[in-house]
């Protein structure tokens, strides 16, 4: 059995891929609790992402004696430069837009990253996953609409920036099939330095740092380091539906904590994209068992049939 194919590693991966979800689905409540204009929360979490990043590199190394590189080659260069620009539209789609809407257009990327593995990598969508993304134009425009009427224009589209970048780099890692597992780290420093230029005349404002360098220094390099890491063992489409765990809870960490409640147009929206990653989750993961067990009768009676 190849390693593309075996069972465990693919368990694995989505161990990996699921821990990363839930760890970043707390982003969005911690940049709100922080509590400072957009430009310093940038500079603060993403800085503090990187400072984290250069510490557990040097632990490895040095420490653990164990050969880790940073950014492996041109193309972890370039993957580094798409995740520094999505680190600038996601903070600016947050601060432009609802909790809600951020999140359920950014569960977009996993169709995005479905698109471009076709295009660049040959991965063909099956019929079920074009039906799952045809439900998800559907509920996507739903949201945007809404912010259309709302005056989330801007934040909306940053946002759909953002979905399109990560799926990006997540096609490009899943091609090299390199460890990309600090490239995120790394290149959060990017927009973090683009922020200290568009910094207030009053410097660094932050009513409550401490949220924000938790997020930076713990629950980000956890959360950027698993979704990096899992396309070295599920495709694309798959790593970008574990954005579905955000999707689901940051809203609702919101909504207990702040009481932001969503309208109506963006919960069903959103209810019409969670159900379509559910069922093509689901149908992937059927899939996958399936054709396992064909595999493993294949190897058992080669020659039958």
């Amino acid at each position: 059995m190849s390693q593309k194919n075996d069972p465990a590693l693919h368990r694995k991966g989505l161990l990996i891929t699921a821990i990363g979800g839930l760890a970043l689905s707390f982003d969005i409540p911690l940049i709100r609790s922080a509590d400072g204009d957009v430009w310093s929360m940038v500079v603060l979490r993403n800085i503090s992402v990187f400072v984290m990043a250069l510490a557990l590199w040097a632990v490895l190394n040095f420490v653990f004696r164990r050969k880790t590189v940073l950014i492996p080659g041109r193309i972890g260069l370039l993957i580094g430069l798409v995740y520094g620009i999505n680190g600038l539209t996601f903070m600016l789609a947050v601060f432009n837009t609802t909790t809600a809407n951020v999140v359920f257009i950014l569960a977009f990327t996993s169709m995005f990253a479905a698109i471009l593995s076709w295009i660049f990598l040959g991965e063909r969508p099956s019929n079920a996953t074009l039906l799952t993304m045809a439900a998800m134009v559907a509920g996507v425009l739903l949201i945007v609409h809404d912010g259309l009427s709302s005056g989330n224009v801007f934040g909306d589209a940053m946002a759909a920036c953002s979905a399109f970048l990560l799926a990006i780099a997540l096609t490009l890692s899943r091609r090299s099939g390199a460890d990309m597992g600090f490239v995120p780290l790394v290149a959060a420093v990017l927009s973090g330095v683009v922020a200290l230029f568009c910094l207030p005349s009053a410097g660094l404002t932050v009513a409550e740092p401490v949220y924000i360098l938790f997020n930076g220094l713990v629950l980000l390099p956890l959360a950027f380091w698993c979704l990096a890491t899992g396309p070295r063992y599920l495709s694309a489409p798959e790593v970008g539906m574990f954005y579905l765990v955000e999707t689901v809870l940051a809203p609702i960490w919101v909504w207990i904590v702040f009481a932001e409640t969503p309208t109506t147009q963006t919960l069903i929206g959103g209810s019409i994209l969670i159900l379509a990653l559910l069922a093509h989750s689901f149908w992937q993961m059927r899939s996958k068992a399936r054709a396992a067990r064909t595999g493993d009768a294949a190897a058992e009676f080669p020659f039958t049939g």
